[in-house]
């Protein structure tokens, strides 16, 4: 079932800050932080789930498996990337059932043309404005609960301009949309332009190294903004702290220094806890077991 709180949360003109996790053990460690919503990362999954770039390599299956696993394994709210709906309207009525059933809140469906590519990279193309109205269209009528949220993202700004793309996001807005989100907006004045012309809570992506700069959640609350997604933190920390402690290996030959989670907090993040009380009410006394 979707959690209701996100669209409360929305009505009632408030903002949420949601990490980007693309596996368990990124979706385990964010739930325990008390984020208000988890944002399921179409880039990471590709990359950690395949090792393939987010440039619509990544099937329907793929992202259902992994969007159920981490929806099912967490207790915040999952925000979930659909990329295009995954074809035509009959694929994008299937998407939103499914990742519904699975227990996702809400889902970002963009205006790419497929294959779809990352919102902060080269060549991308969109559909026509119309063909995007219908797929929300079908969205709403797709989904069982209204507190399942249809988040409509257009990728115009960069190909045709921000005049463009803030015409789609109304557009999209009027077509009953509960959330819009403009791609890579490229400067504070743009992103505060979004926010003056566009009348339903709006969607602020925050990418390091990405077309958007990255703000502080206050100054985009300021702006007018009502959910700040983070989606490359996880996966660029990960990347980061891979690199800095693999290199320390193969250099030094020692890793006694290198800043790394404490182990014993690293199992019970991932439910070892309960194997060993498992264990403990189960355990054979005839049988000695290593403490």
């Amino acid at each position: 079932m979707p959690n209701p709180t996100l669209r409360q949360t929305f009505e009632s003109g408030g903002f949420v800050l949601a990490p980007g996790v693309y596996d368990m053990i990124s979706a385990l460690i964010a739930d325990q932080m008390g984020f208000q919503a988890l944002y399921v990362t179409g880039y990471g999954i590709a990359a950690s789930h395949m090792g393939l770039p987010d440039a619509g390599l990544t099937s329907y299956a793929d992202m259902l498996s992994r969007v159920a696993q981490i929806a099912q394994g967490t207790k915040t709210p999952i925000i979930a990337d659909g990329d295009t709906g995954y074809g035509g309207l009959l694929n994008v009525r299937h998407t939103v059932q499914g990742y519904e059933a699975v227990g996702v809140t809400a889902i970002q469906l963009e205006d790419q043309e497929f294959p779809k590519k990352c919102g902060h990279t080269k060549g991308r193309r969109v559909i026509p404005t119309q063909d995007m109205v219908s797929k929300i269209k079908v969205a709403l009528e797709a989904r069982q609960s209204e507190d399942f949220l249809i988040i409509a993202r257009t990728d115009s700004r960069t190909s045709l301009g921000l005049d463009e793309a803030t015409h789609r996001a109304n557009a999209y807005a009027k077509a009953g949309a509960d959330l819009i989100f403009v791609e890579s907006p490229e400067s504070v004045e743009e992103l505060n332009t979004i926010a003056a012309q566009i009348n339903k809570p709006l969607v602020a992506n925050m990418v390091t190294g990405g077309r958007t700069p990255v703000l502080p959640a206050e100054q985009l609350k300021q702006l007018g903004y009502n959910l700040a997604i983070h989606p490359g933190l996880g996966f660029l920390s990960a990347g980061e702290a891979l690199r800095r402690g693999y290199t320390e290996l193969l250099e030094s030959g020692d890793v006694t220094k290198q800043p790394l989670h404490d182990f014993d907090d690293f199992c019970r993040t991932l439910g070892f806890e309960d194997i060993w009380d498992f264990d403990a009410r189960w355990a054979d006394p005839t049988k000695a077991t290593a403490q």
